[in-house]
């Protein structure tokens, strides 16, 4: 749908977007993983002045069965304000989500009622196969000229290459696959931009076969997924760079480029070093007229108990950190990184993005710690912080529990249950703590795992802009 005035929840600028008005509601990807009941996308009432806040107000259940939904996107947002945006006038009204095992999309429309929205179209696999030669679809950016869409496989379905599809603004019909010329690209998982530079970004996982089971160890101690960035000439839609973190750096998955137009930097978290178990963080960055990678953040293992570990631990004494989701809010001021396998959401100040510093920690479940929440202290929780969604002012952060199926199981093989934790931030000295009034979990979630948020208006990784 299209208006005559901009959609009032784009912002030309970043530094427009943080003096956003705060969500009132929050969308979230919610699945079975016995894919008996259907997925769905579940809302929660993010308004502290309501009487449902923290509560889940809305529920809407997809019409198939199986498709493990994980990561999702709108149709429209900010990048529809640049100067070579074809579609100005469209509304930032319909969620875009992936089935990322059935390779079904969704398209959910978030009007008349955002506390029901209602499935208003479904493209199938064969379509997206058909078109673009893609399957297993992830990651969603609305971009100024069409809905950008990474997928993790080819159209088998099974193997590879992945890459970007591109779905039409309006019909949401599947263009077909971005990539005109893909160099020695292969692997795929995330994508985002430097929209002003002519920049795309992608990353790296597994092809569906590498990943569809869990982590296969023969693959990690083999060093075969993904271990390398790759930067792309965005306008002529041509591989540019391939930069290689080296192969002990095991999957380079989220990428969060800076949000200032004018900076040519971002963040990639990786998982695991195959060496010593650690996660990292790397930036990326111009080095004269190449791109380079430097790693600015190491986060070790944390030594354990064999006894306390699952089985694919037991051999190594340790939790690994499992860096799995990072964020970088609006002002690019503070970088928040998950660390699954411990339990512990990290926030770092990167104003100085070369050299940052950590200034706050909060610790939720973990492998071994099992931290409870502050509103549920008797409560164990299995699970860690997975899923970072932060608001557009850069005072709320949202975090979920569950990663993948597959590797949920392995690592929480005695559950990983369902929750969703809202923490308050210290936007001036850095800082944040849970708030003990906004902790959904258990039976609220009905039995489903709870993955990606996404907040109603936009948030920190969701739209992308043109002006400083």
């Amino acid at each position: 749908m299209t208006h005559w005035t901009p959609d009032p929840t784009f912002y030309p600028s970043p530094r427009e977007a943080v003096t956003a008005p705060a969500e009132k509601l929050a969308y979230v990807a919610a699945f079975d993983r016995a894919a008996s009941r259907p997925d769905a996308i579940v809302v929660l009432d993010t308004d502290p002045d309501s009487p449902d806040y923290g509560r889940v107000v809305g529920w809407t259940d997809l019409p198939h069965l199986g498709d493990e939904l994980h990561h999702f996107g709108w149709n429209a947002c900010s990048s529809a304000l640049c100067p070579t945006a074809p579609h100005p006038h469209v509304e930032r009204r319909y969620l875009i989500v992936p089935g990322l095992r059935s390779s079904r999309i969704h398209v959910i429309d978030t009007q008349p009622d955002p506390r029901q929205p209602q499935v208003v179209k479904v493209i199938g696999p064969e379509e997206l196969a058909k078109r673009a030669g893609y399957s297993r679809p992830h990651t969603v950016h609305c971009g100024p000229d069409g809905i950008y869409l990474s997928a993790l496989g080819g159209a088998d379905g099974a193997e590879g290459p992945g890459g970007v599809a591109i779905l039409d603004h309006t019909t949401f019909e599947v263009r077909g696959a971005w990539e005109a010329d893909r160099g020695p690209q292969f692997l795929a998982y995330d994508v985002w931009w430097h929209l002003t530079q002519d920049v795309l970004v992608t990353s790296e996982w597994g092809t569906p076969s590498m990943i569809e089971d869990g982590i296969i160890g023969e693959l990690l101690l083999g060093r075969r997924y993904g271990h390398a960035i790759h930067f792309w000439d965005l306008a002529k839609r041509r591989h540019v760079q391939r930069v290689d973190l080296g192969d002990q750096y095991q999957m380079p998955l989220e990428l969060r480029p800076a949000h200032d137009p004018t900076k040519s930097y971002g963040f990639v978290g990786v998982v695991i070093s195959v060496e010593d178990l650690s996660a990292s963080i790397w930036l990326w960055h111009r080095d004269s007229d190449a791109w380079a990678v430097t790693k600015v953040i190491d986060i070790p293992a944390e030594p354990a108990d064999p006894a306390d570990l699952p089985d694919l631990l037991k051999p190594f004494g340790a939790v690994p950190p499992l860096v799995t989701d990072i964020d970088l809010s609006v002002d690019d001021r503070f970088l928040y990184v998950s660390c699954w396998g411990t339990g512990e959401l990290r926030q770092y100040d990167v104003s100085d993005p070369m050299h940052p510093v950590q200034t706050g920690s909060v610790h939720l479940g973990g492998i071994v710690r099992r931290t409870a929440h502050p509103a549920a202290p008797d409560e164990a929780l299995a699970g860690g912080p997975q899923m970072v969604e932060v608001s557009r002012d850069g005072r709320r952060v949202y975090v979920s529990n569950s990663l993948y199926g597959a590797w949920d199981d392995q690592f929480y093989p005695d559950g990983v249950g369902a929750w969703l934790a809202k923490l308050d931030v210290d936007v001036d000295a850095g800082g944040l703590i849970p708030d003990e009034r906004f902790f959904p979990h258990g039976d609220e979630f009905r039995g489903l795992r709870v993955h990606q948020t996404r907040l109603q208006g936009g948030d920190a990784s969701s739209d992308s802009y043109c002006f400083p």
